[in-house]
């Protein structure tokens, strides 16, 4: 909604989208979850650690890490907060030349 502000009133896309008005503004005003802060600064600690890696290290191995400081998060969670901030891990190159040819 807040996207489409200048084009729409707020009173009219919330009355197209079936939620109240004030129900926006309290949500827009909202605080942020305790999980989603927690999600937050554990994605500062990832972003840091894969920096430190030389930006090659994945889920496996920042987990590992983790674990090895000390914290308990699930590979899947770290994962998915990797997956949102568009980090990925080096993955092996192909190595030698392939010499195989197809039949005709």
């Amino acid at each position: 909604m807040s996207a489409n502000r200048a084009t729409f009133p707020i009173a009219v896309m919330a009355r197209v989208l079936g939620v109240s008005e004030a129900g926006y503004h309290a949500w827009r005003q909202r605080e942020l979850s305790a999980h989603a802060q927690a999600d937050a600064a554990l994605l500062k600690r990832i972003r840091t650690i894969h920096v430190s890696s030389g930006k090659a290290y994945g889920a496996p191995r920042i987990h590992a890490e983790l674990v090895a400081e000390g914290s308990r998060h699930g590979r899947k969670r770290i994962a998915r907060l990797m997956r949102s901030g568009s980090l990925v891990g080096a993955s092996q190159r192909r190595r030698g030349v392939i010499t195989t040819r197809r039949d005709k």
